[in-house]
């Protein structure tokens, strides 16, 4: 039976503020190596012999995880579009159900793409001594051999033996307290809840239907209702909203049977925190885990993470300090779960930083908000090799391009030029226009707005290839 990497692109985390945002999350960053948590976890799966992947992820997030996969050279993947999110119970079953439909069956391998494993063949091992027990319809989730007594994860108690080292799974625990989660190290029968799965995607179907068919009846309808584009497929909106809102672990794991648990011992974690990175991140004898341009001095135990400009530290000890293009963030590594609190802050202040980096990726290319004041703002903009932006115009603001190197062919109000290395072009407000690299290099250009208001969201899409267009 084939073996179908599933991987949960979802989620909009930013506890790993100001280098997650909203709209960038951790999966789609390099925290651990010159790759991102998404191409790591695609990386991973090269162990399996099986199918390509299917990805599951948002609308906000669907160009990300594309030209990620175009990173790495990952051709002929599936990713599933979720019209919003409704955790990981109805998002798995749309993949168990896309399985279906374009195999017949399959055994699913679900991952997250946010999480970090050092030991790939430890890793590799577990899945195969999986893999028996879920061709034999067994619910199987992998236990992580915890190494102290962790108070930030969930618990999975384990049974009686299987074979192929395996456990019947006696009990799902909450998060424990510092008390509980000692007798729980010290007792042998307890892993940490890994969020990873593996069965067969009729099992799973099918024990959504005892135990949650809601969940399997919005699903079904949502996915009879799909439709294809570009690399996506998108499922039925009205119908997926449908679904009630639940974990796997709730909906499915904790009520059935068949649940079984895979010991698992290979260096796993979920990076939920910057002390998180700090533990797994490779340090320096004085202790310090460093990226970037940083000098360091009299400074233990901390982690320091300059993105954009040199970051140096005197005198400090188990400290964090992240430096992005917009934003600092320096916190005692025993405080960094308080991040949120920062974060919150800025989603109710309805400030930028909450949901971008002033580097915003686009299907079409990238652009970095260089400067700007109250009527002006000046962008540096790339676009890819044979993308165009939409046709747009604004009713607030007109724009000034210089081409930097590249050319583009411009087109406003339906007259088209080919603008080429040092030259320019002016868009009055209310223009119809359009930016297209007809080259085989990226097209950079410098945009310089002037207008009574400069926000996105006066971009009017009249017509756009990646699907953005007005109603």
């Amino acid at each position: 039976m084939k073996l179908i990497p599933v991987i949960m692109a979802g989620g909009s985390g930013t506890r790993l503020w100001p280098l997650s945002r909203s709209l960038f999350p951790k999966q789609f960053l390099s925290l651990t190596s010159d790759d991102s948590m998404l191409q790591e976890t695609i990386n991973r799966t090269a162990s399996f012999d099986g199918e390509h992947a299917i990805f599951l992820c948002n609308e906000n997030h669907r160009f990300l995880v594309a030209e990620q996969l175009r990173e790495v050279k990952y051709e002929g993947a599936r990713i599933l579009l979720e019209p919003a999110g409704r955790n990981t119970a109805p998002a798995i079953a749309l993949a168990a159900l896309d399985i279906q439909h374009e195999h017949g069956d399959g055994l699913m391998m679900v991952m997250a793409a946010d999480h970090v494993i050092e030991n790939e063949q430890a890793f590799a091992h577990s899945v195969k001594n999986a893999i028996s027990h879920a061709q034999d319809g067994a619910l199987v989730t992998f236990g992580i051999v915890p190494n102290c007594p962790e108070t930030g994860y969930g618990y999975i108690r384990r049974g009686g033996e299987l074979q192929s080292t395996a456990y019947t799974v006696k009990q799902f625990v909450e998060k424990p307290d510092l008390e509980t989660a000692t007798a729980y190290l010290d007792s042998g029968e307890y892993y940490w809840n890994s969020g990873m799965f593996l069965f067969k995607a009729s099992t799973y179907l099918k024990a959504l239907e005892v135990f949650s068919p809601d969940i399997l009846k919005a699903c079904q309808a949502a996915y009879e209702n799909k439709s294809e584009d570009l690399d996506f497929v998108r499922v039925g909106k009205d119908e997926f909203l449908t679904s009630p809102e639940d974990s796997i672990d709730y909906a499915v794991m904790e009520k059935t049977d068949k649940a079984v648990v895979v010991p698992m011992d290979a260096g796993w974690s979920d990076v939920g925190s910057w002390s998180a990175l700090w533990e797994v991140d490779n340090k320096c004898e004085q202790g310090n885990a460093t990226k970037g341009d940083v000098i360091l001095h009299d400074t233990k135990n901390s982690l320091v993470h300059a993105t954009s400009r040199l970051v140096t530290t005197v005198g400090l000890e188990d400290t964090v300090i992240v430096e992005t293009k917009d934003a600092v963030l320096v916190a005692a590594k025993d405080k960094v779960q308080d991040v949120k609190h920062i974060v919150n802050r800025l989603k109710a202040d309805e400030r930028s930083e909450f949901q971008h980096h002033r580097e915003v990726f686009r299907p079409w290319g990238h652009y970095d908000s260089v400067d700007e004041n109250h009527r002006y703002k000046v962008k540096r903009i790339t676009v890819k090799p044979g993308a165009k932006l939409s046709v747009q115009m604004h009713h607030h603001r007109a724009e000034h391009w210089i081409v930097v190197s590249g050319t583009a062919n411009i087109t406003i109000n339906g007259k088209t030029n080919l603008v080429t290395e040092n030259q320019s072009t002016y868009i009055p407000v209310g223009a119809v226009h359009c930016l297209e690299n007809p080259g085989k290099i990226d097209l950079e250009l410098i945009e310089v707005q002037s207008g009574a208001y400069l926000g996105e969201d006066d971009i009017v899409r009249l017509e756009d290839r990646y699907g953005r267009a007005e109603d």
